[in-house]
């Protein structure tokens, strides 16, 4: 079990109970009963790292060897039921989740690219599969297009904007420090981008 005191593991934590959340929200939003809240916060929390760990022969998956990820996801979604009501928009608040959640697991993909010896471009494109394809899965169960494929939003592209940063500013700030600049610059391009309607042209 890795250390609380480990700055990449409060990331994976903070990641998991944000892509939880959004989870639960995006299923509060369809009227899902409880069974069906909890497999979408399960599929969204644990999807990307899912797809990540089986890309690069890291079986089993890393939710099945540390139990307290189900745990934590559990008790996000029993918060998030509880508080709910308090939320209002339950678009908005999925969508700062989303940001967040797509920032924070982003740079634990690139973590764990870095970690299996990967050069930056595989690194960069490992996160990118992190933070988006548990939001990809969930989208689909829920009847959605994903957001990875609105050509009216940035989503994949803040996550490459974001892995970019961390490797240009790694030996200069550090390693944690690059780490919580490259969570911010993704999260914030990804609500910036959504507010502002920027996209990329369409083909």
């Amino acid at each position: 079990m890795v250390s609380l005191s480990n700055f990449s593991y409060i990331i994976e934590i903070l990641g998991t109970v944000a892509f939880a959340m959004s989870g639960v929200y995006a299923a509060l939003a369809k009227k899902l009963d409880i069974f069906g809240v909890l497999v979408i916060a399960f599929v969204t929390a644990l999807g990307g790292g899912t797809v990540r760990d089986v890309l690069i022969g890291a079986t089993p998956v890393a939710w099945l060897k540390d139990t307290h990820t189900l745990l934590i996801i559990l008790a996000t979604v029993a918060i998030a039921l509880l508080f709910r009501k308090r939320m209002g928009n339950f678009q908005r608040t999925l969508m700062v989740l989303d940001a967040l959640g797509l920032g924070l697991f982003t740079v634990i993909g690139i973590h764990k690219g870095q970690m299996m010896g990967f050069s930056p471009g595989v690194c960069i494109a490992l996160g990118t599969i992190t933070g988006c394809f548990g939001g990809v899965v969930r989208d689909i169960m829920l009847n959605h297009i994903p957001a990875l494929f609105h050509v009216k939003e940035l989503y994949a592209t803040t996550c490459i904007a974001g892995g970019i940063v961390y490797f240009a500013l790694r030996s200069w700030l550090g390693e944690d420090p690059a780490q919580g600049v490259a969570v911010a610059t993704i999260s914030s391009l990804r609500i910036i981008s959504y507010l502002r309607k920027w996209y990329l042209p369409p083909l």
